[in-house]
C-alpha cells in the first residue's frame, strides 16, 4: 500500500513487502506507478486515510515535516464533510414540519442527497472524457502517477530512517514535470517512451534526440487536457445534479435497503434501481414544460459533451499542427 511509515513506534502505518516480517520498503525510491483502476482507487484511499490521521496530527502538532502536499490532500476532509451537511440538511429538520410539509421537504432532501453523490462520481469519472482520448491520440498520459519518497527530519530521539510516501502525478508540475521517471533503465531504449509519443504525434522514427523534441509538446498537451478536464468535468458533474432531480428518482428512494441480509427487499430495490435510472434519464432527456425548459436537459447535456469533445480537440488537433514550429529540422536536436 502506498502509505506512510515511520521508525517511530507511535506510527503504525507501514509501506511493507507481503511479509510482515519483511522490513524492505515497497518503494525505496521515486516510483513510476501503472495507471489503474486499482492503483487510482488505492491512491485515493491512502490520501483520505491520511488525510484524517496523519495529516491532520501533524497539522496540528506543528510538526517541522508538515508540508503543503499534505495540506493540499487535507482538503477532502472539509468536501467530504460539507457534502454530508448538505445531503442531511433537509432531512435532519423533517422531524419538525407537519407531516404535508415534512414528505415535501424529505423528497427535496432526497433528492439532494442524491444529487451530491452524482455530482461526486461524474466529477471524478467524467475527467477521463478528456484524458483517455488525449492518451490514444497522442500518447501522452497526463493522469501518469507516481510514488514519491521523502525522508524526513526526526522529530524524536529514537526516530531513524523516517519515510513517508506521496501519491503525485508525472505532469502536475507543468514547470517541473518528473521527465526522469520517464527514461528507460536499459541504455538502449533510454528514450523508448518519447520515441513512441514522437510516433504518435507524427514526427517520424529513429530520432536522433526524440525527448528534447517532444517534451516542450507534452508540456503543451497537459496543460490544455487540464484545462479541458477541469472544466469538462464541472459540466458533467452539473448534469449529473439535474439528472438526480427527476421526479422518477422518488420511487426508487422511497424503496432504497442496504439490508442485504433480506434478499428479496434488496433485490427489489435493485430492480427499482434501474427502472428509476432509465425513467429519470429519458425524463432528464424529454423535459417538462415549454420552450426552452423544455430542452434544458438535452442543452446540459449538449454544452457537457462538447466540452469534453472540444477540449480534446484543442490538446491533439493544435498541437499536432504545432510540432513544426517547435523543430527546427535544419538542426539535428532541440534544447529544452
Amino acid at each position: 500500500m502506498i502509505l506512510p511509515v515511520s521508525s517511530n513506534k507511535n506510527n503504525n502505518m507501514s509501506v511493507f513487502g507481503k511479509d510482515p516480517k519483511d522490513k524492505k520498503l515497497m518503494y525505496d525510491k521515486d516510483t513510476l506507478l501503472e495507471n489503474t483502476f486499482n492503483t487510482r482507487m488505492r491512491a485515493n484511499y491512502d490520501k483520505f486515510t491520511n488525510a484524517l490521521t496523519i495529516y491532520l496530527t501533524k497539522g496540528l502538532k506543528g510538526s517541522k515535516n508538515a508540508n503543503f502536499y499534505e495540506f493540499l490532500t487535507m482538503g477532502m476532509i472539509p468536501y467530504v464533510v460539507g457534502s454530508i451537511t448538505l445531503m442531511s440538511v433537509f432531512n435532519s429538520a423533517n422531524k419538525h414540519f407537519s407531516h404535508f410539509a415534512g414528505a415535501k421537504a424529505s423528497a427535496v432532501g432526497r433528492k439532494m442527497a442524491l444529487g451530491v453523490l452524482f455530482y461526486g462520481i461524474l466529477k471524478s469519472v467524467t475527467k477521463s472524457f478528456v484524458t483517455t482520448p488525449v492518451k490514444w491520440l497522442t500518447g501522452v498520459d497526463t493522469e501518469l502517477p507516481y510514488a514519491k519518497v521523502n525522508y524526513e527530519l526526526p522529530e524524536y530521539p529514537s526516530d531513524s530512517d523516517i519515510t513517508n510516501i506521496e501519491n503525485h502525478k508525472v505532469f502536475e508540475s507543468k514547470d517541473f514535470p518528473r521527465w526522469d521517471l520517464l527514461y528507460n533503465k536499459d541504455v538502449n531504449k533510454r528514450n523508448e517512451y518519447y520515441d513512441k509519443v514522437a510516433k504518435k504525434l507524427g514526427l517520424g522514427d529513429n530520432l536522433n534526440d526524440s525527448d528534447q523534441e517532444v517534451k516542450p509538446l507534452i508540456k503543451k498537451i497537459a496543460i490544455k487536457t487540464d484545462m479541458a478536464k477541469i472544466l469538462s468535468s464541472y459540466l458533467w458533474a452539473a448534469a449529473g445534479v439535474c439528472y438526480a432531480f427527476q421526479d422518477p428518482w422518488l420511487n426508487y428512494l422511497n424503496a432504497a435497503t442496504l439490508k442485504i441480509w433480506k434478499p428479496k427487499e434488496f433485490i427489489h430495490s435493485l430492480k427499482v434501481f434501474k427502472r428509476s435510472a432509465v425513467d429519470s434519464a429519458k425524463s432528464f432527456f424529454k423535459g417538462s414544460g415549454k420552450g426552452l425548459q423544455k430542452h434544458s436537459g438535452k442543452i446540459m447535456l449538449g454544452v457537457a459533451a462538447a466540452s469534453s469533445i472540444i477540449g480534446v480537440i484543442n490538446a491533439v488537433v493544435n498541437i499536432k499542427n504545432q510540432k513544426n514550429d517547435v523543430i527546427d529540422k535544419n538542426r539535428k536536436s532541440v534544447v529544452n
